[in-house]
């Protein structure tokens, strides 16, 4: 029987690491990767079950490809979406085959085979067939096999822990992924070094915490030990970057390791989730006084250091006033990357139970506000870098059309431009860096900065 998979990834990028993960445990199965969903034998969807929004984009995906299939393919649910709700996601989506939650992937094969044998999958398939371990066990494999990594690309995310032991008023993932579980860092420098000997040039080190890495050894500030390593003990790492990093566990020594070693580059992705004290109380999030000392001691160690963070719009009981703090905070903190959500309710969180829910068109205009007051933040901090020279990892070709960059255009185009990022730009979350001529892909260039938009820049190599 042909052993054909394709893997439609829908989330973060935790999610990318374990798509990156299904598609190694099913090659060492034998499987091949087909490079369409018609071609594939069996179409599996790694699902995000986080908010609304991306529980209904799960189930889109799924209903496409299911319209699609044809007789003797299989279509898999997996991830995040089928941690939470199980199989109700094939009551609403019949042509679903089987579900596997995201503490199970390592089975995929034994469950492909299982479906192959005996239909359509059920709940009592899992706790039979894989390998008679009781869930907690199984999830705590997917974190600590190694398993080989094929590199798709000059950039890489490493997923180095799963699940969280934070207490966020607003967020299900740890319900849905458990408590925090951290990587054997033997594991972690093995996994790094295959895929360095790959090409790949950046490893982007991912979690739902990573500042919580080794906390679950009863261990702490084992994340600065583990860059240090990686840095020390892995040739050729051009890039690494660190993303997911908890406000209150920003310590000195990562401060300090960050600051020393060249490979690190100066990015850092901190959620904090908003800028006014009180808001930040009912999310059980660190205050900003802290957050502000944290920064602080960030760009002190380094002053070229480019922060990407995120924030909440409209969290339960959020007042006008408290609103307009968190613009002050972005006014003053003047942040190079930023992420604006609108609070989504979350049956299962305290979040979700407060009172004095903030309705859908207070929240939309909340988040314009921030857009567009970072907006000019994040434009004047790029035109900042207009006749200066950044390195640009390049990723892609592209063409321009009108006045936009296309990525991966057919051969042989017109008009091509190489499309890349500098370090101040982290993969899919931030902006790109469009270069003026075509450069292999994989190189680190020196790119002098010509033109500036709100997120991208534009320059030509040197």
């Amino acid at each position: 029987m042909s052993n054909r998979f394709f893997i439609q990834t829908l989330g973060c990028a935790k999610n990318v690491a374990d798509s990156d993960g299904i598609g190694a445990v099913l090659e060492q199965a034998g499987f091949e990767i087909a490079d369409a969903p018609e071609d594939a034998d069996v179409m599996i969807v790694n699902t995000c079950g986080f908010l609304q929004a991306s529980r209904q984009e799960s189930l889109e995906a799924m209903r496409a490809l299911g319209q699609t299939k044809h007789a003797g393919q299989l279509l898999i649910a997996a991830g995040c979406l089928i941690s939470r709700y199980g199989e109700n996601v094939k009551r609403e989506v019949p042509t679903v085959d089987g579900v596997i939650d995201a503490g199970r992937w390592l089975a995929m094969p034994r469950f492909i085979q299982y479906l192959r044998e005996n239909g359509k999958g059920d709940s009592q398939w899992y706790e039979e067939a894989y390998w008679n371990l009781p869930r907690e066990q199984s999830v705590a494999r997917s974190v600590t096999d190694y398993l080989p990594r094929h590199a798709h690309g000059p950039s890489a995310f490493l997923k180095i822990a799963d699940g969280c032991d934070r207490p966020c008023t607003f967020c299900i993932i740890p319900a849905i992924k458990g408590g925090h579980r951290s990587k054997p860092m033997d594991a972690v420098i093995a996994e790094a070094r295959e895929l360095v000997s790959q090409g790949v040039q950046e490893i982007v080190l991912v979690a739902q915490d990573t500042t919580a890495y080794g906390w679950d050894w009863g261990k702490r500030d084992v994340l600065a030990t583990l860059m240090e390593r990686l840095c020390a003990e892995v040739d050729g790492i051009k890039w690494l970057r660190l993303m997911y990093a908890y406000p209150g566990h920003v310590t000195p020594r990562l401060i300090e390791v960050m600051a020393r070693y060249p490979q690190i580059v100066h990015y850092l992705d901190i959620p904090l989730q908003h800028g006014d004290a009180q808001v930040l109380h009912r999310m059980k999030r660190p205050n900003p006084i802290s957050a502000r000392r944290m920064l602080d001691d960030l760009r002190a160690a380094m002053p070229d250091l480019a922060v990407r963070t995120t924030f909440i719009v409209g969290f339960p009981g959020e007042t006008e006033q408290e609103f307009e703090g968190l613009i002050e905070f972005l006014e003053e903190q003047q942040f190079d990357r930023v992420g604006i959500f609108e609070y989504s309710q979350e049956e299962g969180t305290p979040a979700g139970a407060m009172e004095r829910q903030i309705s859908h068109k207070v929240k939309a205009r909340r988040r314009r506000d921030a857009m567009l007051t970072q907006q000019a933040i994040s434009l004047a901090r790029n035109r900042a870098f207009v006749g200066k020279t950044l390195d640009v990892l390049i990723e892609g070709v592209g063409e321009i059309e009108g006045n936009a960059a296309v990525r991966d255009p057919a051969s042989g185009c017109g008009n091509c431009v190489s499309i890349g990022r500098s370090y101040r730009d982290a993969p899919e979350v931030d902006g790109i860096v469009i270069v003026q001529d075509e450069i292999p892909i994989g190189r680190i260039a020196r790119i002098k900065i010509t033109q500036a938009s709100e997120y991208d820049l534009i320059g030509e190599p040197i």
